[in-house]
């Protein structure tokens, strides 16, 4: 009987029909894909609002102050659905208004647009984190040498706040990684989305929800180690840490 079960097991979990395992790694793709656009928004956003929070004038920090306060308090869901169908509308509806035709957002871009925005709001604040860890003698010799701010964030500043910024953009993907899942109420086909279809098919609900999970496991597990390597090759020239 338990050979019989974990035969039918593999079956359903195999490469080619009648199992599933295409659709699970290609929802598996779908969301790696999606994780790294809107990580890769969010640090663009996050450099931006940090250096922004720093040294921008009131109405810039104010701006961001509320960009910040507002994104990270409204769930990902709520502005998934915001993007997806009110924004969508709301641009049909005024390029209806100038004789255009409609268009359709779609899931894709919707996940990397609202996944992006919400990480850039938390992103924002762990770069500023890291940018004041940066000693200032360091930042104050290289102004008193006449470097322009761009060399000095370029030279100076960047490469001295990575090692502190990492940890807490390592945590930003992995939360990147699992807030794809959200984008299953939109219908598009990432590993969440594409769990449900096959589980619903086949009624072994248990079968392929532990097989995502192992998934996502093992994404979070190999995200981890480069991100340690990464973290490791930022630290190198500093004096070991150790707790």
């Amino acid at each position: 009987m338990l050979a019989l079960t974990a035969s039918s097991t593999l079956e359903l979990l195999q490469y080619s029909p009648p199992g599933w395992g295409a659709n699970l790694l290609r929802g598996l793709m779908n969301s790696v894909l999606i994780a790294l656009g809107a990580f890769g928004l969010g640090a663009v956003i996050g450099v931006g609002g940090a250096y922004g929070k720093l040294y921008g004038g009131p109405v810039l920090r104010d701006l961001l102050a509320i960009y910040t306060t507002v994104v990270r308090a409204v769930p990902e869901l709520v502005l998934i659905l915001i993007l997806y169908y009110a924004v969508t509308d709301a641009v049909n509806q005024i390029l209806l208004g100038l004789g255009q035709d409609r268009i359709q957002i779609s899931g894709f871009a919707a996940g990397i647009a609202v996944l992006g925005i919400v990480q850039g709001a938390y992103a924002t604040e762990v770069i500023r984190g890291a940018i004041l860890s940066v000693p200032g003698g360091q930042v104050e010799a290289a102004r008193a040498m006449g470097m322009p701010a761009g060399l000095l964030a370029r030279r100076i500043t960047l490469p001295l706040m990575l090692s502190a910024a990492l940890p807490g953009l390592a945590n930003l993907w992995l939360i990147a990684t699992k807030d794809t899942a959200l984008l299953a109420v939109v219908g598009f086909g990432e590993l969440t989305q594409e769990t449900r279809q096959a589980a619903g098919a086949t009624k072994a609900y248990f079968t392929f929800f532990m097989a995502a999970g192992g998934l996502y496991l093992a994404l979070s597990i190999s995200s981890g180690w480069l991100f340690a390597r990464a973290e490791r090759w930022a630290r190198r020239g500093q004096p070991e840490l150790r707790g």
